[in-house]
């Protein structure tokens, strides 16, 4: 259990919040010596002699070459990482990412160097080459549960992509995760040089489907990578005027859903998190929009529902309220289906019926001011579960998967089906 010894900040639906503690900080330790206890330390290649196999670079002209050849079998990945001072946060939304099958392969098989950007990128491809290392090493040949990684390196390069992570407090994982993959985008966007803006709006006589694809290509226009080809949604947003009818219709990317959850104890189900997600809400009095055919301020009704679903979802339970600030976290149990999570009923179209496979949780246990962070992952090749504690591998039953702890959840899409 990690005190949290710090400025505490934790998200909620893209709001950030700050809890204020008088607890002794951690030192800020920016020369710890990653040589130590026979830890091994990934980043480019290093030139002098000694024990270390890499070591990190600042440098935005950093090569790839030294990367390491992860060997992606059902016999490796299953290595811990070093908690260098508040840092599960970090190994568990990495471990949750190291078993996505989509981004391993990307980043360790596929050859993701001819995608740096080196024009537009703030780091150059400096943070993906050294997430990808990191992939790497925790994937190379000989897999030991005994053996833990340094992330010392890593952490260096996302701390300079977000200063906000810098330091040894802890953080929010889903905030993280969120910032990680923003970073990652970032460093393979397939977009060099910024387009001019479109200031016209989409033509309201285009029908729904139409309206999304404007919508999601207009995005793409400034955001295209294969980050953004795994882990970035749409959702559909409807506004329906009381008066004359009218629904105006917006379509928004998502790169994770931030689920409330109905209940502050027992248990409810994933479901019903998405259906309180997804309800129709009614805006009226001073929240009263103003609606775009009677050009006046009405009475509407607000929902949302998902037009295109990502290869990657990721689910955020809202534990921790941004409003009621003394609240504490909701550690009421909220059931989840690690197999066949059939999402049509919160599809825009009735089209389409995705289906989605459980394979990684990001845990929080303790309360909003103490806590501590693990992830449980379902391994991409061999399909057992494995519990990912710091330094600390080991295998777990699948009843054990679904506790009051999830924080964040990694569905992969398994299939989309029509129905009839």
């Amino acid at each position: 259990m990690v005190n949290l010894s710090f400025l505490l900040c934790f998200s909620e639906g893209g709001n950030k919040y700050k809890i204020s503690s008088p607890m002794k900080e951690l030192p800020e330790q920016e020369d710890l010596n990653f040589d130590k206890e026979d830890d091994i330390v990934y980043g480019v290649p290093a030139e002098e002699d000694g024990p270390r196999r890499y070591q990190s670079s600042n440098s935005s002209s950093s090569s790839c070459s030294g990367l390491a050849s992860g060997v992606l079998s059902e016999n490796n990945g299953l290595v811990g990482l070093r908690n260098i001072g508040n840092t599960c946060f970090m190994n568990s939304v990495t471990q949750c990412l190291s078993n996505t099958r989509f981004l391993l392969e990307y980043l360790v098989r596929d050859g993701f160097t001819s995608d740096i950007n080196t024009t537009i990128s703030t780091m150059k491809g400096d943070l993906v080459k050294a997430f990808a290392n990191l992939m790497s090493d925790m994937w190379s040949e000989g897999g030991d549960t005994s053996r833990a990684l340094n992330t010392g390196p890593f952490k260096s390069q996302i701390q300079r992509f977000a200063p906000a992570f810098s330091g040894y407090q802890q953080h929010d994982a889903q905030e993280f995760l969120r910032k990680l993959l923003e970073g990652l985008h970032e460093d393979v966007n397939r977009v060099t040089a910024k387009p001019r803006p479109i200031t016209e709006d989409i033509d309201d006589d285009l029908d729904d489907t139409q309206k999304a694809m404007e919508s999601w290509k207009r995005y793409l226009r400034y955001d295209d990578s294969k980050i953004v080809d795994m882990f970035v949604g749409q959702l559909k947003s409807c506004l329906q005027c009381s008066i004359c009818g009218h629904c105006s219709v917006t379509f928004d990317p998502f790169w994770d859903l931030s689920l409330p959850i109905p209940s502050k104890s027992g248990q409810v189900r994933l479901t019903q998190c998405l259906d309180l997600f997804t309800k129709e809400e009614v805006l009226d009095g001073d929240e009263r929009p103003t609606c775009s055919k009677c050009k006046e301020r009405r009475k509407m009704t607000k929902s949302f529902s998902i037009q295109k679903f990502p290869k990657v979802l990721v689910l955020h339970l809202k534990r921790f309220s941004p409003l009621e600030r003394w609240r504490g976290k909701l550690s009421c149990t909220v059931e989840f289906p690690l197999e066949t999570l059939d999402l049509s009923k919160f599809a825009s179209s009735s089209s389409t019926s995705p289906f989605y496979n459980l394979i990684g949780v990001a845990n929080h246990s303790g309360t909003t001011y103490s806590g501590h962070y693990t992830a449980y992952c379902k391994h991409p090749y061999s399909g057992t579960w494995h519990e990912y504690n710091d330094s600390r591998v080991s295998n777990i039953s699948t009843s054990r998967v679904c506790s009051p702890e999830a924080y964040v959840l990694f569905y992969e899409m398994a299939s989309t089906s029509s129905k009839l």
